[in-house]
């Protein structure tokens, strides 16, 4: 696959390179906070190198550095050297903070993504099949193993591992559709076989092996690096998918009937893409409770009338129903869509809008988080969902006129 630099001068050419496919990371709602930079991004498109850069095992050795792979010093870590001629990483992904608004909050906390995470090899002729294997290559270009990986040898003589953290792999059934299931997670080894998860995250002892699955991506894959998740979508899968501009004119239909605030009788519009994090004074708010929007306003309250800050809590006049008052966003990264149908469901409780069977698919799939644990999230801030089914459909009050 390109590096960045790689993929500018090619792109540049007059021939169009074969794309397959893109990897987009969840909690990121169509870029990261200040902007997508470098090879910091929140999706990569992957796309065929004008020559081949595939790897074969080499040789074997032991060591507990790079510097030491060299000198082959001591028995405290294994590196299996691969033959390797271009830069050792195409990408960088840091941690995922659920909910975070600006690069600060991210930074702050102490990374548990390996700096060589994992690999992805695609197959050069069609169906361009994407495989991924865990680890990556070091500065010294061996794939660098530390003394608490899990690693074994083979029964054919081949030096196999796991990650510190694990990478783990999710495939969906009936592929990345409207008819789309959650499949199993599995953690992928250095040599791309699959095995069932550890008990937790970095135990020694590795899982069992399943011998009937493989280590090839399909669209909707998901891959978890202990602290970010990416999703894998292939140039055909993206190419069924709604575009930013689809989006966009489902916001300006959205907008166009001038969805009104039952209290303030004011019209409420969803803001511009390029202003996705901003909350505007048409913002709509939503009871999660209910699913009333309204426009922002102090109606129940309770609990600042009581002791004068605002309340967690509040009361829907339209239902009576209490509960969490936020306000809504469009949901703007369209890889996560399954389908083009219209905003009309929010997840709870951040209040990210998207259509139903998109956010009926994601409150199904339980993400990893920390060492042992899984639960639901929302794709586009990566926030741990709640409420009954952790989305609810939006009620829009129209125009009295």
């Amino acid at each position: 696959m390109f590096s960045p630099d790689q993929e500018n001068i090619s792109t540049s050419s007059t021939k169009v390179p074969v794309k397959y496919g893109e990897l987009i990371v969840l909690g990121y709602n169509g870029s990261l906070p200040n902007g997508d930079r470098g090879r910091r991004k929140s999706r990569f498109a992957l796309f065929k190198r004008p020559k081949s850069n595939g790897v074969r095992p080499s040789t074997v050795h032991v060591a507990c550095s790079p510097q030491a792979a060299k000198d082959h010093l001591r028995e405290s870590a294994v590196t299996v050297s691969f033959l390797f001629l271009a830069s050792p990483i195409d990408f960088v992904v840091t941690d995922t903070v659920p909910g975070s608004q600006s690069n600060s909050d991210t930074q702050s906390v102490q990374s548990t993504i390996s700096r060589f995470a994992c690999r992805i090899m695609c197959q050069r002729t069609p169906p361009y099949t994407a495989r991924i294997y865990a680890a990556g290559f070091d500065s010294s270009k061996n794939i660098f193993l530390g003394e608490k990986a899990a690693k074994w040898k083979t029964l054919d003589g081949q030096m196999d591992g796991l990650t510190t953290n694990g990478v783990l792999v999710m495939h969906p059934r009936l592929g990345f559709t409207e008819d789309s299931k959650p499949g199993v997670w599995r953690e992928i080894s250095v040599c791309g076989n699959v095995f069932t998860l550890r008990e937790t995250r970095s135990a020694q002892q590795r899982g069992k092996m399943v011998e009937n699955e493989t280590q090839e991506l399909v669209d909707g894959s998901l891959i978890d690096l202990c602290g970010a998740t990416l999703l894998w979508r292939t140039a055909e899968g993206l190419s069924r998918t709604p575009t930013v501009k689809h989006l966009e004119a489902l916001r300006q239909e959205l907008n166009a009937a001038r969805p009104q605030c039952p209290v303030g009788f004011n019209t409420l519009a969803f803001p511009s893409m390029r202003r996705k994090d901003i909350v505007d004074e048409k913002q709509p708010w939503v009871y999660l409770n209910c699913g009333h929007v309204h426009g922002y306003h102090n109606w129940g309250n309770r609990d600042a009338e009581r002791d004068g800050r605002e309340g967690r809590e509040r009361e829907c006049p339209m239902c009576r129903a209490r509960g969490p008052y936020v306000p809504l966003w469009l949901g703007c990264e369209a890889g996560f869509y399954l389908d083009a149908a219209p905003p009309t469901h929010a997840f709870s409780p951040c209040g990210h809008v998207c259509s139903e069977k998109t956010a009926a698919y994601w409150t199904q799939i339980p993400l990893p988080h920390g060492t042992h644990t899984f639960h639901a999230a929302c794709p586009f801030c990566a926030q741990q969902l709640s409420g009954e089914q952790g989305y609810i459909r939006l009620i829009f009050q129209g125009p009295v006129d």
